[in-house]
């Protein structure tokens, strides 16, 4: 039996385990299996790693920075990013790090925006998602800001935005606000500055149009969930796992 899984601290919602199950159905892979394991602390992956039979691991919030002391070593995506949302378990029991967030992000944001763009970005959110935006974003050099409610740095807070905010064509919400079951929420952006001139991103993708992307659709602006991104990070774990 090869083992496969997700962790995370809630997974009721997870897309992981049904988008792999019908994987393995496809590819006629009788000897797969994709687990849920919900971990009520991070330390508990102690106990999911000493499964011999595990090959691969995805990892879900809030656990993408905890869980890197528990691993050997990360590849270079992981290490700039300072997040990991895929594990491989090596034949000798090592376990390395990576980051498909980045990937998947940078891949269905080049789908989207126009040819030839030039255009400024706003980052919602400041914990392990966001992180993997930030790097995809400075690897297609499109300038950003975060905004945080704990800002540090250089980051600024929601209450700063309305001054700043005709700069950025580009908002990627990168927190849960809106996911379901708490699908009337949303962040706190100026959304009445809104216009066909602004695309709008979410990487939440449960329900399809998030409250963030509806309020964006009422001013005309360019909207896209996180559903590609997740088909796309989903397939590149499935090419860590299966890498040499």
């Amino acid at each position: 039996m090869k083992k496969f899984g997700l962790i995370g601290k809630k997974l009721s919602h997870s897309f992981s385990q049904a988008y792999f199950s019908k994987k393995f159905k496809e590819l006629n892979l009788t000897d797969h299996v994709y687990d849920l394991y919900e971990l009520p602390s991070i330390s508990l992956i102690e106990e999911v790693l000493e499964d011999e039979s595990l090959i691969g691991l995805n990892v879900t919030v809030p656990y993408k920075q905890e869980v890197i002391p528990y691993l050997d070593n990360l590849d270079q995506s992981a290490q700039r990013i300072g997040a990991v949302n895929v594990i491989k378990v090596s034949e000798d029991g090592s376990k390395k790090g990576y980051n498909s967030d980045y990937y998947g992000f940078k891949q269905s944001l080049i789908n989207w925006l126009p040819e030839n763009y030039k255009i400024k970005a706003l980052i919602l959110g400041s914990g392990g998602a966001s992180k993997a935006v930030k790097v995809a974003l400075e690897d297609l050099d499109i300038e950003h800001k975060i905004v945080s409610r704990s800002p540090q740095g250089n980051e600024i807070t929601y209450s700063e935005l309305n001054q700043a905010f005709s700069q950025y064509q580009l908002v990627i919400n990168t927190s849960p606000l809106g996911m379901s079951p708490d699908i009337h929420s949303s962040p706190d952006i100026p959304y009445e500055l809104l216009n066909s001139n602004y695309y709008l991103y979410d990487l939440v993708y449960n329900p399809e149009t998030t409250e963030f992307l509806k309020k964006g659709l009422d001013r005309g602006a360019h909207i896209k969930n996180g559903l590609e991104m997740l088909h796309l990070q989903a397939e590149e774990s499935w090419s860590i796992w299966n890498s040499n």
